[in-house]
C-alpha cells in the first residue's frame, strides 16, 4: 500500500480532531525552526525512521529535525539539568527527546519540562486512552510527554536448538542450570538489562502491588530479597559464570546468531521478524513470553523547559501520532514499534498494515504486566551494581 493514501488519511483525521486557531499559530512559529531530537542511536532501523520522519516534517511544514543519536536518556536530563542550572533558561541544546519512566519523573520533579501541551495536539484525538499513555511508570504524565508507541520485554529463541522454552523465572533458572554459559542479559544500568531485572523481581516477590508506589527502604528490603536469592543462583549457571554479562541486547541478538547463548531479549515484540529478515538470526528463530505475562509499557517524547524550538517540537511530536507515521512505524519491514493510537477507530487500510505479521515476531497473546513505579529503577539498578557491579 502507498503511503500517499495514508498522507490523505492523517490530514484528514488532523483536520477532523481540531486544528485550532492555536495550532495555526504553532505551526506558523515553527517554521523554519530548527529541533535537535535527542533520541536513542542503537538501531539503523530505528535511525531510519527517524530520518524519515525528519524529512516528511521538513517538507510539509518547513521544520528542521537533526537526530541527535545517544546512548542514555540519562545523560540527556543531566544535560537539561545541568543547562538550567547554569541559567540557560531558553536557549537549551535539546529541543525534543525520547523518554520514559525514571527520566521522566526526573525531569517532571525537576520542573525541567515544557508544558502541559500534548494533550493539545490535534492528533491527541487519535490516542488510544485505554493505554497507559496518562501514566509514566505510575507517575502522571499530565500532558508534559506525549506517547510514540508501545512495548513490551518480549524472548527470542530457535526453535531449532531450543524447542520449549523457560516460561517463568522458575523455568528459566532451571533452563540456565541445564545449558550452563548459555544465558546471560544485559548489565544494568542497560535498559533492557534493568527491564530483564524488574520482570524478575514482579514475579519473585509476593506482593507485587507495591512495587506500583514511591519506593521506601523498608519496602525495598523486604520486596527484593527473593530476587537477590534467586540472581545468586542464577549467575552461577549464566555466560561467563555471571562475572561478565552481554553488553546489550544487540550484543545478545549476535550470540543467539552464533550459537553462543540460547536465548535472547527485546522490548520490540516483532524485533526477531526484523533479525530474521536482515539475516542476523536463522529463519527457525521464534519470540515468545513467559505465561504469566511480561513489563509493557508505553514509551514518549518530551521538551524541555529550556527548549529553543518549542513550536518545532510540538509539530514534529504531532505527526509521530499521525495515522501515517504511526503505521509506517508499526511495519515490520520498516520498525515493527507498535501503536499509541485507537485501531478500531482508524481505516481499514491502516488498521490491516498495522496487524500486518511476520514469521518470527510474537505470535502468542502474551499478558502485560505494569512497570513498577518510576522510583524502583533507580533503586534496583543501584543495589544490583553494589552486589554484582564489581564482579
Amino acid at each position: 500500500m502507498k503511503f500517499s493514501l495514508l498522507t490523505a488519511i492523517a490530514l484528514t483525521l488532523g483536520a477532523a480532531t481540531g486544528a485550532s486557531a492555536d495550532w495555526s499559530r504553532i505551526q506558523n512559529e515553527a517554521k523554519g525552526q530548527t529541533v535537535y531530537f535527542n533520541a536513542w542511536g542503537g538501531s539503523e532501523t530505528i535511525n531510519a525512521y527517524v530520518a524519515w520522519a525528519a524529512k516528511e516534517v521538513k517538507t510539509r511544514f518547513g521544520v528542521e529535525v537533526r537526530h541527535v543519536k545517544i546512548t542514555d536518556a540519562a545523560e540527556v536530563v543531566k544535560r537539561v539539568q545541568t543547562e538550567v542550572a547554569a541559567g540557560r533558561s531558553s536557549d537549551g541544546s535539546v529541543d525534543l527527546m525520547w523518554v520514559n519512566g525514571e527520566n521522566f519523573r526526573n525531569l517532571k520533579n525537576g520542573g525541567l519540562l515544557f508544558g502541559p501541551w500534548a494533550h493539545s495536539l490535534p492528533n491527541w484525538g487519535l490516542v488510544d486512552l485505554n493505554k497507559p499513555v496518562r501514566t509514566d511508570f505510575s507517575v502522571p504524565t499530565e500532558g508534559y510527554e506525549s506517547p510514540w508507541g508501545t512495548a513490551q520485554l518480549t524472548f527470542i529463541a530457535d526453535s531449532a536448538k531450543t524447542p520449549t522454552p523457560p516460561r517463568s523465572a522458575t523455568d528459566l533458572l532451571a533452563f540456565a542450570k541445564a545449558n550452563p554459559g548459555r544465558v546471560s542479559y544485559p548489565k544494568p544500568p542497560d535498559f533492557h538489562g534493568t527491564t530483564f531485572v524488574k520482570q524478575l523481581l514482579l514475579e519473585l516477590t509476593s506482593k507485587p502491588a507495591l512495587l506500583q508506589q514511591v519506593v521506601s527502604p523498608a519496602v525495598f528490603t523486604a520486596a527484593t530479597q527473593p530476587l537477590w536469592a534467586y540472581l545468586d543462583q542464577l549467575h552461577l549457571s549464566l555466560w561467563r559464570n555471571g562475572k561478565t554479562f552481554a553488553a546489550s541486547a544487540a550484543e545478545m541478538h549476535r550470540m543467539l546468531g552464533d550459537g553462543e547463548l540460547k536465548v535472547s531479549m527485546t522490548f520490540n515484540p516483532n524485533e526477531a521478524a526484523n533479525l530474521i529478515a536482515s539475516r542476523q538470526l536463522p529463519a527457525t528463530a521464534y519470540s515468545f513470553g513467559f505465561t504469566g505475562g511480561t513489563i509493557g509499557n508505553v514509551h514518549f517524547v518530551a521538551i524541555p523547559v529550556n527548549a529553543r524550538a518549542k513550536a518545532g517540537a510540538q509539530v514534529f511530536a504531532n505527526f509521530l501520532l499521525s495515522v501515517e507515521a504511526q503505521t509506517r512505524k508499526a511495519d515490520i519491514t520498516v520498525w515493527g514499534d507498535g501503536t499509541v493510537l485507537d485501531i478500531a477507530r482508524l481505516p481499514v487500510a491502516a488498521q490491516s498494515l498495522i496487524r500486518k505479521t511476520a514469521p518470527g515476531a510474537l505470535a502468542e497473546a502474551v499478558p502485560t504486566l505494569p512497570e513498577p513505579h518510576a522510583s524502583w529503577v533507580e533503586a534496583l539498578e543501584a543495589e544490583w551494581l553494589k552486589r554484582y557491579g564489581s564482579r
